[in-house]
């Protein structure tokens, strides 16, 4: 059976959805990043970058989201289109999200939320390419049902993985400067995959409590930085 290492953050939504469409059975193993248990020797063993989300499916370890959505969509056959127009379509969003949206966002979120001094310069910077990918992807989204045209895929399902998470970076308006966006997600979380893609989290016992030991376990030795 797969196995699916998961912590309930943006990366991993985007797999777990995926792997809630597909019905595929997976033992889903929590790894606790608030408490470092990406850093253990075991996990180290599965990725050496000390990230999650990674599968081991069958004899393949997989690891970096954008990967593991085109392994099992490759895998499964679905999810991605056949057209090669739209195929195109589907990898170049995908891409669009993996590079542009997704690091930028992770980076917004420390310096808004977690620098341990405030940095102006930092805080607008990300913040604005944040913005920015939101009305690139609001501008696809106006033209198209979904970003690879008609077709779900796995580009919609890494965008709704850090959409969801879009209210931490850009607070109380959320998504509604990106009403395209909005609609996007919103069908997305109707589904019922999406669903139990959420549910998963009710699963597993975790650390919530954001201490001196997450800093360190998710930011390093920049932890100790305070300028």
């Amino acid at each position: 059976m797969l196995k699916f290492y998961f912590h309930p953050s943006p990366n991993p939504m985007k797999v777990a959805l995926l792997l809630e469409e597909l019905q595929t059975p997976f033992e889903l193993i929590a790894v606790d990043t608030f408490k470092g248990e990406q850093h253990h020797e075991a996990f180290l063993k599965i990725n050496t970058n000390a990230k999650v989300p990674a599968i081991v499916d069958g004899g393949v370890t997989v690891f970096d989201s954008q990967a593991i959505l085109l392994h099992l969509a490759t895998q499964h056959d679905r999810f991605l289109p056949a057209d090669p127009a739209a195929r195109a379509q589907a990898l170049s969003w995908l891409m669009f999200v993996g590079t542009g949206l997704s690091p930028f966002s992770g980076q917004a979120v420390h310096f808004l939320h977690h620098a341990p001094t405030p940095l102006p310069y930092a805080r607008n910077r990300y913040l604005k390419e944040v913005e920015r990918h939101y009305r690139v992807l609001d501008a696809r989204l106006a033209q198209s049902p979904y970003l690879a045209g008609e077709t779900y895929s796995i580009a919609d399902m890494a965008l709704w993985g850090w959409a969801n998470f879009a209210g931490y970076i850009l607070g109380e308006a959320g998504l509604s400067g990106y009403p395209n966006v909005k609609r996007l997600v919103d069908e997305i979380s109707a589904r019922p995959a999406a669903a139990r893609a959420q549910a998963l989290k009710e699963k597993l016992t975790l650390k919530a409590e954001f201490d001196e030991e997450t800093r360190r376990a998710l930011f390093g030795n920049t932890a100790d930085l305070t300028a």
